[in-house]
């Protein structure tokens, strides 16, 4: 009986097809941008690297503030109370308290940033599980779950923050989960619109065709494509939550005092704006206004720079 020849038989891929099958895969497959070529792109944004420049500014200065300021930020000098802009030792003015001016941006930028990028952080990874989880099966549960991020759409989250400061008392658990909450529908609406388009793409139907795993299709062809828009929104939605956690502050339901954080500060500061203490809130909202638009300009180049053809 004659042998079959095995010398040309085709080694099987990590899916148990042969290389021409996987070639083909590979070629219907979407490549996502080099990162060299999106940072040349961003580099060339110059509103994305003024955006840069602000957040790494305002960062850098926030977890040096044990060595840049130069006062605690709760010492008090009540005869100097309300001092303006340029007084010696004081170059950015002191409170209603008496408290540097200068000292107290520098923490409660600490206070801001550190929650805020926190809780964002915190929300693209649920909402990445989530929505991978919802955008690729098919099942009551995912429906469940995107019911859910609807409701979240549709609840308030000023009362979310009042309820949680009834139960665990105002700081910065509370506007932190708070700020969680608010970024967590936005964030799994983006990952499931996109698994959602990714899902049905040629590469994926080849992937499943090769035998891939439901776990391989997921995590080596869906998430890599899924990753850039959820970075490029949740950037952008970092200045969004810098100017609500400000609001939050403002209204009593966040940072509590003497902490010092941006929104308490514009919040005191508001009390005394017609008294001869403007710089008091001018200043905090000045650097609310600026890291905001920073990120807005990080995102836009992002999404420039990441997906140069959208």
């Amino acid at each position: 009986m004659p042998q079959a020849d095995l010398s040309a038989a085709p080694i099987d891929d990590a899916y148990g097809a042969s290389p021409h099958d996987a070639s083909d895969a590979q070629d219907a497959h979407w490549q996502p941008p080099r990162w060299r070529d999106a940072l040349a792109r961003l580099a060339a944004n110059r509103l994305a690297v003024a955006g840069v420049v602000i957040i790494a500014l305002a960062v850098f200065v926030s977890l040096a503030a044990p060595w840049l300021a130069p006062y605690d930020p709760n010492h008090a000098e009540p005869a100097a109370r309300l001092a303006g802009v340029g007084t010696p030792g004081h170059w950015l003015g002191l409170d209603a308290q008496g408290r540097d001016m200068t000292s107290r941006l520098l923490w409660g930028g600490r206070t801001s940033l550190a929650i805020v990028v926190v809780s964002v952080l915190g929300a693209c990874v649920a909402s990445l599980a989530l929505g991978l989880y919802a955008g690729y099966s098919r099942g009551l549960a995912a429906i469940a779950v995107m019911r859910a991020t609807d409701l979240l759409f549709a609840f308030p989250m000023i009362l979310l923050a009042i309820n949680l400061a009834t139960a665990f008392g105002a700081g910065p658990f509370t506007a932190g989960v708070t700020v969680l909450f608010s970024a967590l529908p936005y964030l799994t609406r983006v990952v499931y619109a996109n698994v959602r388009a990714e899902r049905e793409r040629e590469y994926v139907e080849a992937a499943r065709a090769l035998g891939a795993s439901t776990f391989d299709i997921v995590a080596r062809e869906i998430l890599p494509n899924v990753l850039t828009p959820l970075v490029v929104y949740g950037t952008t939605l970092c200045g969004g939550m810098i100017v609500f956690l400000a609001g939050l502050s403002y209204l009593g339901l966040g940072v509590q005092p003497p902490m010092p954080d941006w929104g308490r500060m514009v919040s005191e500061g508001a009390k005394v704006m017609l008294t001869g203490g403007a710089h008091v809130a001018t200043l905090p909202a000045l650097a609310i206004v600026a890291v905001s638009v920073a990120f807005n300009w990080l995102g836009d180049g992002l999404r420039d720079a990441l997906d140069p053809q959208g």
